[in-house]
């Protein structure tokens, strides 16, 4: 009898420590900023390139301001959420665009639908080196993403993160190719930095730009309304 007794605690005591373990798994869902009310602002930098126009360097800079909005029903019967889009003159602070996609959090999925494509930004649980195609619901061609560091604080812009993940597109550079594109996400606030370079270039030299676009999201500021 006193055996059996010792044989039900041990079990109990390793029945709770499995719930315990179960209930500190972190997935990751609050890099994706979800929660309605989240905004961020970004200084947004778009540089295309053509050495056959004039000038041969193109310069856009805005202020764009995200804000996770309310829940609505998409067109697959998922609770989703708006995502507001305000683009913003950088020193008159005119409104100069807005627009509304849609956030969701399906499962192991985090998808935007941007323009009318959904994109997989993030998947979950997040762990480094896990990879997923971003356009795997859309009609554009196979994107590649890979976490490529997971859970490291950072500061962007003097503002400090406590716990970030970098995303990696792609990294190749050829005589006349030069691809490089990354996202850095923070712990519920969302998407804080992105740098996208799809440029072609002369002989290995990514100075020498042909043509291209390079594109350049920096954080200014970060909060909830």
């Amino acid at each position: 009898m006193r055996v059996l007794i010792s044989l039900i605690f041990v079990l109990f005591i390793g029945l709770l420590s499995c719930n315990k373990d179960s209930e500190e798994i972190d997935f990751g869902y609050s890099y994706f900023g979800w929660e309605e009310g989240t905004f961020v602002k970004y200084l947004v930098t778009e540089v295309f390139h053509d050495v056959a126009l004039s000038p041969a360097r193109d310069t856009t800079k805005y202020i764009l301001k995200t804000l996770v909005g309310e829940d609505i029903i998409d067109n697959q019967g998922r609770t989703a959420k708006k995502f507001f889009r305000f683009r913003y003159h950088p020193e008159t602070n005119e409104l100069l665009d807005q627009r509304v996609w849609t956030s969701i959090i399906d499962g192991p999925r985090g998808e935007l639908v941007e323009e009318n494509q959904r994109i997989i930004r993030l998947v979950f649980a997040v762990r480094q080196g896990k990879t997923w195609d971003i356009n795997v619901f859309n009609t554009e061609d196979n994107e590649t993403a890979r976490y490529e560091i997971v859970g490291v604080p950072r500061t962007l812009n003097g503002i400090f993160l406590d716990s970030t993940v970098t995303v990696a597109f792609e990294d190749f550079t050829s005589l006349v190719d030069f691809r490089k594109k990354r996202d850095i996400y923070a712990k519920d606030v969302g998407l804080v930095y992105r740098s996208y370079k799809d440029l072609r270039i002369s002989n290995f030299d990514t100075l020498d730009i042909q043509r291209g676009t390079e594109i350049l999201y920096e954080l200014i500021e970060y909060g909830k309304e």
